[in-house]
């Protein structure tokens, strides 16, 4: 690699502003508010608003629409028919 035009890749500490779930990753980011992990090191704080503890589609709690009819409702509404 060449020296001096990559960013600085280290440990920080990810944290789910709704959960308040955190998990230790490795990333380019940099925050001044520090944190200290389970191993007793410091890590800088990012604070995230979703991650996979929050988001519908890991939690199984996704919402789907109802696409039935969906067609028939249009067609309905705007006057168009299958004639």
């Amino acid at each position: 690699m060449k020296q001096g035009i990559h960013p600085d890749y280290h440990e920080v500490v990810f944290q789910d502003s709704s959960t308040g779930f955190q998990f230790l990753s490795g990333s380019t980011a940099t925050s001044a508010e520090t944190v200290e992990w389970e191993d007793g090191n410091t890590y800088p704080l990012i604070r995230v608003e979703i991650s996979s503890d929050s988001h519908p589609f890991y939690t199984g709690k996704q919402k789907f629409t109802q696409a039935d009819g969906a067609v028939d409702r249009f067609n309905k509404k705007y006057g168009l028919s299958n004639d």
